[in-house]
């Protein structure tokens, strides 16, 4: 069986080739992770857009819909009711 012999200039060569690529790699594998972040935030905008689109729909065509949302976060009430605020 062979003996692997590394000469000086080999390892020289090696670690030039390493001090080159490790840091282009480190780079790559952290924006890839933060790649992987923003997609996520992008999934869960999309979704809340499109609550928010679906919210915006409804408010403009059920008109029932936007008698509830006026009474409950603005406390509007018809002619002749008397509001009660329950302190919880």
């Amino acid at each position: 069986m062979a003996k692997i012999r590394f000469k000086p200039i080999h390892i020289a060569v090696a670690a030039v080739i390493a001090a080159i690529f490790i840091p282009g790699y480190i780079k790559f594998i952290q924006l890839k992770v933060r790649n992987m972040h923003l997609e996520g935030e992008i999934s869960r905008l999309e979704k809340e857009n499109l609550k928010l689109y679906k919210e915006k729909k409804r408010l403009e065509e059920d008109i029932n819909y936007v008698e509830k949302v006026a009474r409950e976060s603005m406390g509007v009430t018809k002619k002749g009711e008397i509001p009660i605020r329950i302190e919880r």
